[in-house]
């Protein structure tokens, strides 16, 4: 059946639409033209790092920026085909992206995960939640947690307050624009207190949407957090 299914419809490669050999894959010039995460990177956002070092380091951005999660993790720079991939999953309704997408993420989260883990998916305010009609951060956590083998909690956040885009806003109005957007549903507080979670989002930026999760997370109760986003964006791009 599955053989039937291919000769009708052929896998084809998630960027270009080009022939590969899997479903849901890359094609040889996609994959060599997408900016994956490689060698050392921050241990905060997963930011990629120069040289080599034996030990945990931090960004630039992570160092000026306390950030109130543990660790995080990003298998993609957001350029290039990094971009492409968050802005298909986010505004071109590409559902297929998530599950491949969400096993990178895993691949370089596995590392910092923690034992009775929860994924939790930052949160769309019900009005952008209406008309993108899904969260495309709750695709990857949902995936996450399958490639993973840990619970996730897909309502656990709410957004409150409707926010303005945050594109083309600097680092202090970012932060000012989202600092107590995000609460803990309270009939799932009870899934975050005393909980290690895990916060799933599609791309960070300054950090302003994560940290504002994560504030919320420990209003619940939770217990450490650490990150895990699709793609990071970096100073050289």
């Amino acid at each position: 059946m599955q053989t039937a299914v291919h000769a009708i419809y052929p896998p084809r490669c998630l960027v270009c639409g080009g022939l590969v050999e899997s479903d849901f894959g890359l094609c040889g010039p996609c994959w060599r033209d997408t900016p994956f995460t490689a060698g050392l990177a921050c241990d905060l956002c997963g930011a990629p790092l120069p040289g080599q070092s034996d030990r945990a380091e931090h960004c630039d951005d992570c160092l000026a920026t306390p950030r109130p999660w543990a660790q995080g993790r990003a298998p993609l720079v957001y350029a290039g085909n990094g971009r492409r991939l968050v802005l298909m999953l986010k505004h071109g309704d590409r559902h297929d992206i998530a599950a491949t997408a969400a096993g990178w993420m895993a691949r370089v989260t596995r590392p910092i995960l923690r034992e009775g883990m929860l994924a939790v998916p930052v949160p769309l305010h019900p009005r952008r939640h209406l008309k993108r009609r899904y969260n495309q951060a709750a695709l990857l956590a949902r995936g996450m947690a399958r490639a993973l083998g840990i619970d996730w909690c897909p309502d656990a956040l709410r957004r409150g307050r409707h926010t303005p885009s945050l594109d083309g806003r600097g680092r202090e109005e970012r932060f000012a624009t989202l600092d107590a957007a995000i609460t803990a549903v309270p009939r799932r507080a009870g899934r975050l207190a005393g909980r290690r979670v895990l916060l799933v989002d599609d791309v960070m930026t300054s950090g302003a949407t994560l940290s504002a999760a994560a504030a919320a997370c420990h209003a619940a109760g939770a217990t450490e957090i650490c990150v895990s986003v699709l793609a990071r964006v970096t100073k050289d791009h």
